[in-house]
């Protein structure tokens, strides 16, 4: 799990380390993530079919967000760094506590919008003395923050409500991503021969992060959730911020542009992102045993 956590920790760092526009390395993403993945469920005989026509509308709809999503954070990660844009999916949460009582039709929760306004608090503090470029990776970052809780919500809801393998959604929408992707940039003139000309470097990070980062370490993460439980797996993803950081530091000496205020902020949102399971555990006892008392 941790092996898993740590390739989804080492996107933002490729952000910076492929040498290629935000809009090349997102196609590249999902086209390689998209064959590789087809190419696993060929291998291992795993049926991906969807022939219900609104449930594929729906999905090529989710495969826009997740576009838009990933454009967004690789632009974060390109005009300031690697941990803003990282730190920035941390107000994830709070979208998702409005997002999902919405589309899932779940009672809201006051504790998870609580916790998520505390994670904009640390933002702030993080970016209280940014300079320009770190604030438009702020905007950008939040920005595709929101993008991921929609598409974090409607993953879930096609998942659980209509029935959809996890694996036909993540091979749909990065195929659906890829072709979205390729005619939006046709219809800017950003589709030619240079388009496709990069390096050996690039190439090779782009194959680590289509393969690895996105398909592999997606496919794997289903199967240790099945053995480890879905709160524990939760838990250790909580993680992803801190391995993107430490890992920005050593390997694009991050540190060298970081103030004081960035690791007190970054320190405010991991507590906060460590007490949420914590504090719902806590609240899902006490109601429990309050429902106990009143049978009584």
């Amino acid at each position: 799990m941790h092996m898993v956590v740590l390739a989804f920790g080492f996107t933002g760092i490729l952000g910076k380390l492929i040498q290629l526009d935000f809009y090349q390395i997102v196609f590249f993403r999902m086209l390689i993530a998209g064959v590789s993945l087809f190419l696993f469920l060929k291998i291992t005989r795993r049926k991906f079919q969807i022939k219900n026509r609104k449930t594929l509308l729906k999905i090529i709809g989710v495969g826009l967000i997740v576009v838009l999503h990933w454009l967004t954070f690789f632009k974060a990660i390109q005009v300031s760094t690697a941990s803003i844009a990282v730190l920035c999916m941390a107000t994830t949460a709070l979208h998702v506590s409005w997002l999902e009582p919405l589309i899932m039709r779940r009672k809201f929760s006051a504790l998870e919008f609580s916790l998520g306004i505390l994670v904009i608090i640390g933002v702030v503090v993080v970016t209280n003395n940014a300079g320009v470029s770190q604030l438009n990776g702020l905007l950008w970052g939040l920005f595709s923050a929101l993008l991921s809780a929609l598409f974090a919500v409607f993953n879930a809801y096609l998942n659980k409500v209509e029935k959809v393998s996890s694996a036909s959604l993540t091979l749909y929408e990065m195929f659906t991503g890829s072709i979205i992707l390729l005619l939006g940039l046709g219809i800017f003139g950003k589709m030619n021969i240079d388009f496709f000309k990069m390096t050996f470097s690039d190439f090779s990070w782009l194959l680590f992060l289509g393969i690895f980062c996105t398909s592999l370490a997606f496919m794997v993460m289903i199967d240790v959730i099945n053995k480890i439980g879905a709160y524990t797996a939760t838990l250790t993803v909580n993680l992803e911020p801190i391995y993107s950081i430490v890992l920005a530091v050593f390997i694009l000496s991050e540190n060298e542009i970081l103030g004081p205020k960035f690791y007190i902020g970054s320190f405010f949102i991991v507590l906060i992102v460590f007490a949420n399971p914590l504090l719902k555990k806590i609240e899902r006892n006490y109601l429990k045993n309050r429902r106990a008392k009143l049978q009584r």
